[in-house]
């Protein structure tokens, strides 16, 4: 979708509003593609006090394999989107703050692909405690346990057999 922010720019009457399903099936996490069901993107662009805005809130469901146990998760994500949109900048500096446009002109399907590839964390767990699979047999840590010994550390057996001896 492409946004013209001329009348913006040179109005503050004008508000565009923004409702609609981006599909983004080329979209890559790891090595696969987790929005199945596109991503919604509702809210909208306008001019206050010679000032240009653009609100959005951005909204997907997220299907992806754990990166501590390897199990297939699903969940809802949403997050919002304030900015100022300028022509151009003089310093570059503070261009997070901003949204650049060429020529008056914003594709938002673009803009909304790189703002979820910044919100979506480096490490997809299933679970903030996760406790993954066992190193040794494999067996997943969330469902059973194992009857691995765990490995000690050399230095540290001196100690381990000072705790077995009482």
């Amino acid at each position: 979708m492409l946004i013209d922010f001329t009348g913006l720019f040179n109005s503050d009457k004008e508000i565009k509003q923004i409702d609609y399903q981006l599909s983004l099936e080329d979209f890559e996490y790891s090595t696969y593609q987790p929005l199945k069901n596109g991503v919604h993107v509702k809210g909208k662009a306008y001019s206050k006090a010679d000032v240009t805005h653009l609100e959005l809130t951005v909204s997907f469901d997220f299907f992806g394999v754990c990166d501590r146990c390897a199990d297939d998760f699903e969940r809802a994500y949403s997050f919002t989107v304030n900015k100022v949109v300028v022509a151009h900048l003089e310093n570059e500096e503070d261009d997070e703050d901003y949204i650049v446009v060429e020529n008056n002109v914003l594709d938002l399907d673009e803009y909304v692909y790189q703002e979820i590839q910044l919100f979506l964390p480096q490490k997809m767990l299933c679970s903030d405690d996760c406790k993954g699979l066992c190193p040794k047999c494999g067996k997943n840590l969330n469902y059973e346990k194992c009857d691995c010994q765990q490995d000690v550390d050399p230095r540290m057996a001196a100690l381990l057999q000072l705790l077995d001896e009482e």
